[in-house]
């Protein structure tokens, strides 16, 4: 019998291991990645993002599942990661998650842009009008008999604009933006504009209903088994994930992006700015102190490097100022109290105006604010209190303070003579023969001529 060479036998097994390893079938070996999106979107977020997705694509990653809980945030954070997905090799799926999470606002844009969008039950996602700095649009009306999410095209053309053509401007770019993402995902394009235009909302139910999503998962496990098997086009080839069982890999930020977090978020920013006004005005007030200047300026940049990177409202910024100037002004000024309490006014408007209040999840908190202005208020009424107690007060310098010292002769005169007085020797006169070392009392000054008396006790001794 002819014996069969065990390399002939090995052949098909290799044959099968360099098909299961082609790269244009499936990602069966290839690690998954779980991203997530809690809380403002803001610059360190966008950057985590961006970042986390070039790193699963460097580690040839199966897919990237992108959990989202946000409120919204800022518009040119919200693009950077939509860019980020959309040029992304890696499928990202968008998972808005747990139960009781929401995709509101930017987070609308953001799950639009993923490869396949999946909800949690009793979640939602919408309300995604942009809403500019200083307060946001007059939103239209929506058309009698109609219901939201239900406009055709004539009802849109026949919809009301927002007021003015900024707003107008603003609006129909974020609807060309979010119809462009939907058309390229194939999803419910319509409602995604009523999301824009008019600020409507759906639940997770109702969004798989209309073709927003994809799918409904109760936890992240069970959108894996429901992803088993899916192909997805991407950079023109077709991948298939197989990811029943896949543990995924979180990409936890790394300490410049928690660092830059803690900076930019609305509360410490305020309270860095706070921090290195009053530090300057702390060491202008005691030269030489070092310590309020050095933490002040420190505090101040780095407030200053915060609000760059937020909606900042810089006639808030601008009055803040004006309110500090104000209070400064008032120790030095006898306004009693006007250019105080004033500065404290600017101070308050200018605090609420400073960050855009109506953009989700960047507001600076109102009882923040409301402790700062009651400590100015304390400050300023002490101030107030300390200089009119010190106006009842004697007076402890001047030529006016000389009247009513105690004096003692240097030696025996009668009619002018020789005393001390605080330490210093000068001319006195007295209606009476006065003794070496008699206590007298300064009645009045004329130059650097004083007139004198004995003192009460020393007349009472001699009487008796």
């Amino acid at each position: 019998m002819k014996k069969f060479p065990a390399r002939r036998a090995l052949l098909p097994v290799l044959t099968l291991l360099l098909l299961w390893m082609h790269p244009g079938t499936t990602w069966a070996a290839a690690p998954g990645f779980l991203l997530e999106i809690d809380g403002p979107i803001g610059p360190a977020i966008s950057a985590h993002v961006v970042k986390s997705l070039q790193v699963a694509a460097d580690r040839d990653a199966q897919l990237v599942v992108l959990r989202i809980d946000t409120p919204g945030g800022l518009d040119a954070s919200m693009r950077d990661i939509v860019k980020a997905i959309l040029a992304s090799p890696v499928p990202v799926i968008g998972y808005v998650g747990p139960s009781g999470a929401r995709a509101a606002s930017a987070g609308t844009y953001i799950l639009y842009a993923t490869h396949h969008a999946a909800m949690a039950p009793a979640t939602n996602l919408g309300a995604a009008t942009p809403v500019a700095i200083g307060g946001p649009p007059k939103m239209p009306e929506m058309p009698s008999g109609k219901q939201e999410g239900k406009d055709d095209d004539a009802d849109r053309e026949a919809a009301p604009a927002p007021g003015n053509a900024a707003e107008r401007k603003a609006v129909n770019d974020a609807v060309a933006y979010i119809r462009g993402l939907a058309e390229r995902r194939g999803r419910n394009a319509d409602w995604a504009e009523q999301a824009v235009r008019n600020g409507a909302s759906i639940s997770a139910a109702e969004a798989l209903e209309q073709n927003v999503i994809e799918t409904l998962a109760e936890d992240i496990t069970t959108l894996l088994k429901e992803l088993d098997g899916r192909q997805f086009s991407i950079s023109g080839a077709k991948v298939t994930l197989q990811t029943d069982g896949l543990t995924l890999i979180t990409l936890e930020p790394d300490w410049r992006t928690e660092l830059l977090a803690i900076l930019t978020n609305p509360t410490v920013a305020y309270l860095l700015l706070m921090i290195g006004i009053y530090g300057l005005i702390l060491e202008g007030y005691s030269p030489g102190a070092l310590v309020p200047g050095v933490v002040g300026a420190i505090c101040l940049l780095l407030a200053l490097f915060a609000l760059q990177l937020l909606p900042v409202n810089y006639t808030g910024l601008a009055l803040i100022i004006l309110g500090v100037v104000l209070m400064i002004a008032e120790g030095f000024m006898p306004s009693f109290g006007i250019l105080g309490f004033g500065g404290v006014a600017a101070f308050v408007i200018g605090s609420i105006m400073l960050l855009d209040t109506e953009v989700p999840g960047y507001q600076v908190p109102l009882a923040l604010v409301a402790g700062i202005a009651s400590a100015a208020v304390l400050l300023i009424a002490m101030t107030m209190y300390l200089l009119l107690r010190s106006r009842r007060r004697a007076l402890v310098t001047g030529r006016e303070t000389l009247v009513g010292a105690a004096v003692e002769a240097i030696e025996d005169f009668s009619g002018e003579g020789p005393v001390w007085l605080h330490g210093e020797r000068w001319t006195a006169e007295c209606a009476r023969p006065v003794r070496k070392g008699q206590k007298l009392t300064i009645t009045a000054r004329d130059g650097l001529r004083l007139t004198v008396e004995p003192a009460a006790e020393t007349e009472t001794t001699e009487d008796s």
